[in-house]
């Protein structure tokens, strides 16, 4: 049970996207197609269950070395690794969708998400399945907010909206009430 109290926590409640606004570069830059967002987040939820894994297991050996303050150089090493993986993997069996993600694959390693639920699961003290459970939540929540968003922005090519508020304008607009409405979840789970 608190396992998937955990995953609906991280998805839901405290969704990194609108709830603690973390990996708002890809959520803005990606989502201009469904298609092209429900790569990315397939790519990020990857990258975010690895790593943490491989993270957890990393930062107890540093906790019994005392080596904390070395924590966030090593998470990030871990996530390049495995965000250079996907990148070879998909250039290799997916150029298309290569293509179409361009550079904001390569920055996955730069997406606050996946930095801050490594610093999530350690600051926690979360155990290994408990940090899986809580990135895979995380993962589900961006790639989530990315699909929503993306079909609004699709639906909104369809329409005239007034020139003041085309393109960004119109974006920050709906992703602010999309972070209301995800604020909504708040105090379901305590």
């Amino acid at each position: 049970m608190k396992l998937f109290l955990i995953l609906l926590s991280a998805m839901l409640v405290n969704n990194y996207v609108f709830v603690r606004f973390l990996g708002i570069c890809p959520f803005l830059g990606v989502s201009k197609k469904t298609s092209t967002a429900i790569g990315m987040g397939l790519a990020v939820i990857f990258v975010l269950v690895m790593s943490s894994a491989i993270s957890w297991g990393l930062d107890n050996i540093l906790i019994a070395f005392g080596l904390e303050f070395l924590r966030t150089i090593v998470f990030i090493l871990v996530i390049a690794t495995f965000v250079q993986f996907v990148e070879a993997f998909l250039k290799k069996n997916n150029p298309t969708l290569y293509e179409a993600l361009g550079i904001y694959l390569p920055l996955i390693t730069t997406n606050c998400i996946i930095l801050g639920v490594a610093i999530v699961n350690s600051l926690s003290r979360y155990t290994l399945f408990e940090a899986i459970f809580n990135a895979l939540g995380a993962g589900l929540g961006f790639t989530l907010a990315l699909i929503i968003f993306a079909g609004i922005r699709e639906r909104l090519e369809l329409y005239d909206v007034p020139k003041p508020f085309q393109n960004l304008p119109i974006s920050m607009i709906t992703a602010s009430i999309l972070s209301l409405a995800f604020m909504g979840f708040q105090g379901m789970i305590k």
